[in-house]
């Protein structure tokens, strides 16, 4: 049975920055495949799989009873974080296949459920600066970033503990700060051929966007010198690593 249930690689990702044991709650679960994939191999490990839409919610069930694991994965149906309740049981959350906004958002609102949680792994498919932005005004810190590329799309995975439950390195500069929200700060320190490959991409985008910008009937002067400082950092992250190789 183990090897009947199919994870993207995107996921399976996700699930290799969990702790053996882990007691998780899976945000937006779907059919709750993560939790089983994780459950189904390692025979510790518990999680709540929230959904917020009915559907979604009977379909998670029905998976957790196909592969027998009623007894370890607990269905809920709930918004965001508040499917948690008063569980302190729970001490890593999962947020991932949203944009960023939303799963700033999702925290945000279900900041009071956080007090137990010792580890959140976000994977928003877009605006990950949000993400980081969120999670450093709040108290956690960024322990490891991946970006990594399935079915022609990118995603970038952020992995952050909150400050206190061990000896930490916060992976900001005060300096460099905007900058390392923007690109996230251990992905500029690893940059692969896909990180590359995005900010060619991204630094395209920007450029018509800021051409458009400019021909518009009211210029907004402020924001076009934000996007082209954000430009900048771009075509100088991309000439470093092309200087490297």
């Amino acid at each position: 049975m183990i090897n009947t249930l199919k994870l993207s690689e995107r996921l399976k990702k996700v699930s290799s920055f969990l702790p053996e044991g882990a007691h998780f709650a899976d945000i937006g679960s779907d059919h709750a495949y993560l939790p089983c994939y994780v459950c189904l191999r390692d025979q510790k490990a518990k999680a709540v799989a929230g959904e917020v839409n009915i559907g979604p919610f009977n379909s998670a069930k029905s998976t957790v009873e196909a592969y027998q694991l009623s007894n370890r994965i607990d269905v809920r149906l709930g918004n965001g974080l508040e499917v948690l309740g008063d569980d302190t049981d729970i001490k890593q959350v999962v947020i991932a296949g949203m944009g960023g906004s939303l799963i700033k958002t999702i925290l945000d609102e279900g900041k009071s459920k956080l007090s137990s949680v010792q580890r959140i792994i976000a994977q928003p498919n877009v605006d990950e600066r949000n993400v980081r932005r969120w999670l450093l005004k709040e108290g956690f810190i960024v322990i490891d970033e991946t970006i990594m590329e399935e079915n022609g799309h990118r995603y970038e995975i952020i992995v952050a503990d909150k400050k206190g439950t061990d000896e930490l390195i916060d992976p900001y500069t005060k300096k460099q700060l905007e900058r390392q929200l923007l690109f996230g700060p251990i992905l500029l320190k690893n940059k692969t051929g896909i990180f590359h490959e995005k900010w060619q991409s991204e630094y395209k985008k920007l450029s018509r966007i800021i051409n458009q910008m400019k021909e518009a009937s009211n210029v907004d002067n402020e924001k076009i010198e934000r996007f082209e400082k954000e430009l900048l950092w771009i075509k100088e992250e991309l000439q470093d690593e092309e200087q490297r190789n």
